[in-house]
């Protein structure tokens, strides 16, 4: 057993946890937060589990939860402010990212890295981004068009 302190979505977290146990279980079974979602049984292929490590995406069924002692989380629930959907999540609901639901909080937390370092993608560079996160509904076409229009609004709003 190790303690570790992780701050996830805001609030600090000191927990005493087996030393093997990974972040996502971590996330969804100490702390209750099921928007991160397991989907390829701990391989790190679907992408339905990424989450924020320090602001940058990563797969958290990939890591141990003491790997993430005294660093700071996000997950699918932290991206709203204030009760407020973020630009991306408004433009995945207004385009129809989504059908079933189980890849876009994986898709949504890569997605939001993604266009934190490419502020003006092109559809094929979106398309490279998402080549971690698998969907088995829409076949793309609706999540690009919502990560597209989410950068454009993005960048109107920008300085």
């Amino acid at each position: 057993m190790q303690t570790v302190k992780i701050t996830v979505n805001g609030a600090l977290y000191e927990e005493t946890i087996p030393a093997r146990m990974l972040l996502v279980d971590f996330l969804r079974d100490r702390l209750a937060l099921t928007g991160t979602h397991v989907g390829c049984t701990h391989e790190g292929v679907c992408g339905a589990c990424t989450i924020h490590l320090d602001g940058e995406a990563v797969k958290s069924c990939m890591m141990l939860a003491v790997q993430a002692d005294g660093h700071a989380v996000t997950t699918v629930e932290g991206l709203a402010r204030n009760q407020e959907l973020s630009v991306l999540q408004k433009s995945f609901r207004e385009h129809h990212g989504l059908q079933c639901g189980f890849c876009t909080p994986g898709i949504l937390m890569n997605m939001t890295d993604f266009l934190a370092r490419h502020p003006n993608p092109s559809d094929e560079e979106i398309r490279q981004g998402l080549i971690g996160n698998l969907c088995r509904c829409t076949g793309y076409v609706h999540i690009v068009k919502a990560v597209r229009e989410a950068s454009k609004t993005l960048a109107s709003t920008a300085g």
